[in-house]
């Protein structure tokens, strides 16, 4: 553990903020923490920006409660994705004021939040992201990549139902794409979206392919191959289903020129 890193530990023990339990782990271990159920990379805040992100699926509630008490020992914001709803109860019962967003299942919970005290409200510094999706059908994907780029700090627009089959209704809501640093675009079907939006903006296009679409859709890779293809050069592709990996590109991408824009000035 280098010099810096070890004399703010020391200080969150003095004010009370961490146990010597917690103290002595990391200090021990350096840069992660070593759990029952799994090795925390506790240094990932300080090499990527953002501390490490839960992936809930086959992970039992106390995994989670477990690995999301030693990243807020660290005094980090908590997300964790595809959590389904009786995890999330079960989690309520140890994180009282952890947000639970039952449509994308995503559960976030503030470092240093209480009932009388939630910091989940407080201003986004991290750049702006615009979230449009082509049907209400890809919620589920676009409410994960909505949560997420809040929780890197972005000022996040979103703008629903405006696929292809409607060619009118994009063109309707351009305001509401102006000024994006990155577009995050979802869409099932045919996936052709993002290619229309990549049209209208300045800015890197993020297309994230949902499993949405009848058979010959093959559960979103009709959508994928289509993104893949995009004639658009501002269109990039992540994975089918994938809001949580298309909003973390674009909130790198909004943090990025949110610090440029400052030193600017």
């Amino acid at each position: 553990m280098n010099p810096s890193d070890l004399n703010e530990l020391a200080r969150r023990l003095l004010d009370g903020d961490i146990d010597s339990e917690v103290f002595l782990r990391q200090v021990a271990v350096g840069h992660t923490a070593s759990l029952v159920s799994a090795t925390v990379d506790m240094d990932r805040a300080r090499r990527c920006g953002y501390p490490e992100v839960i992936f809930g699926e086959n992970k039992s509630a106390e995994s989670i409660g477990e690995i999301a008490a030693t990243i807020l020992a660290a005094g980090h914001d908590v997300l964790a994705t595809r959590i389904a709803e009786d995890k999330a109860a079960r989690l309520a019962e140890s994180f009282p004021v952890a947000q639970y967003n039952a449509v994308g299942r995503t559960w976030r919970v503030v470092a240093g939040a209480d009932a009388a005290n939630d910091r989940s409200d407080a201003a986004a510094t991290g750049g702006r992201v615009t979230i449009v999706t082509a049907g209400t059908s890809d919620l589920p994907v676009a409410e994960e990549a909505r949560v997420t780029a809040e929780w890197m700090g972005a000022e996040v627009r979103t703008l629903c139902d405006v696929g292809v089959a409607g060619p009118h209704r994009l063109p309707a809501h351009l305001d509401r794409l102006a000024g994006a640093d990155a577009v995050v675009v979802i869409a099932g079907m045919e996936g052709a979206l993002p290619s229309v939006v990549g049209g209208y903006v300045a800015c890197p296009v993020i297309a994230v392919p949902t499993s949405v679409g009848y058979g010959a859709a093959f559960g979103g890779l009709a959508a994928l191959l289509g993104m893949l293809n995009s004639c658009a050069s501002n269109v990039s592709v992540v994975n089918i289903d994938a809001g949580f990996k298309g909003a973390y590109i674009a909130g790198l991408i909004a943090r990025n020129a949110a610090v440029a824009r400052r030193r600017a000035t």
